[in-house]
């Protein structure tokens, strides 16, 4: 494999898979393309410049089992979890065994490129500083702003923390829209490896 930036695509959707290639590679990445995490694994892909965008769902070895199974065998690889607004519990999952980052379905190309970055960033140097909550900032978070923050991360949706705390899914949103700016997390991904990085540190 060449010294080029490589996307590892693990999608059973071959629209998908293609839609995907064709993106990144007018995006300067090199791309290979996988209809199953087994055909990946039996591929064999090795080098130090590529990542594993893997889509959640799919069948025999869903992409946390993937996620796991390089945890084990490679790693020092990136993985990337694509997931639909169903599976967040599962993206959460594979944040917590050590992916790098999950794309909720449908995302922008903006929002995909940044993630690649930090995937190939994260091989050369640690971002846990960088991911760590301050104690400055969870201290601006009010009780029910850390309730919130701590539902979220475990990957339950808004309603289902709005049944919990009992109050409404509207409420719900403006705690976590408080949490995100006083956070800094540009996503809920990142607050997942905020919060890890600081049950870690």
């Amino acid at each position: 494999m060449s010294d080029a930036k490589t996307v590892c695509i693990v999608d059973d959707d071959a629209d998908v898979r293609d839609s995907l290639a064709m993106l990144l590679q007018r995006s300067g990445y090199q791309t290979l393309s996988f209809d199953s995490a087994r055909a990946f694994l039996q591929a064999g892909v090795k080098g130090s410049r590529h990542c594993v965008l893997a889509d959640i769902r799919m069948p025999e070895m869903d992409g946390l089992a993937l996620q796991l199974e390089l945890k084990r065998t490679q790693p020092d690889v990136p993985v990337l979890i694509m997931t639909g607004h169903g599976d967040i519990p599962m993206a959460v999952q594979a944040m917590k065994a050590g992916a790098i980052d999950f794309l909720e379905k449908p995302f922008e190309k903006p929002a995909l490129l940044a993630a690649l970055e930090r995937a190939f960033e994260a091989q050369t140097r640690d971002d846990a500083g960088n991911q760590k909550i301050g104690d400055h900032k969870r201290q601006e978070l009010t009780e029910r702003e850390r309730a919130v923050f701590n539902l979220l991360v475990d990957g339950l949706q808004n309603k289902v923390i709005a049944q919990k705390l009992g109050i409404s899914a509207r409420t719900v949103e403006v705690h976590r829209r408080r949490v995100m700016e006083k956070t800094g997390a540009r996503n809920l991904a990142e607050l997942v490896k905020m919060a890890l990085s600081n049950r870690t540190n």
